[in-house]
């Protein structure tokens, strides 16, 4: 078997986290957040469609991690971001993060809005 470092460019992949933050280029951040490529923002959660939105065009997949455990996200929420052309992925966040990494190692246009694991 042959191992080989990731180079993720200019992108930012999720390093790790932990209650109420997740580490993003060497720096903790609080949750929730939204992580585009090269770029970590605060997210204000589902409440928040608004930040969501404004990755229509930009991204193909948007992975929404719902915290510790998988949950459903608010109806007008996942509306409104389907109606918007964004494909979105509900998953616990740890498997969000991962799975955002994994794309992003492939360079697809990923996105991942994350809530806390407490």
């Amino acid at each position: 078997m042959r191992l080989s470092e990731i180079d993720f460019g200019a992108a930012k992949p999720v390093e790790g986290y932990g209650p109420d933050f997740f580490r993003v280029d060497g720096q903790a951040h609080v949750a929730p957040l939204l992580i585009v490529a090269g770029d970590v923002q605060r997210w204000g959660g589902y409440d928040d469609s608004e930040t969501l939105l404004t990755l229509a065009g930009r991204v193909d997949v948007l992975f929404i991690g719902t915290g510790g455990q998988i949950a459903h996200i608010p109806v007008p929420l996942r509306e409104k971001l389907e109606a918007a052309g964004l494909g979105v992925e509900i998953m616990d966040s740890p498997a969000a993060c991962r799975t955002y990494n994994v794309l992003l190692s492939e360079n697809r246009r990923v996105a991942l809005a994350v809530l806390p694991v407490s």
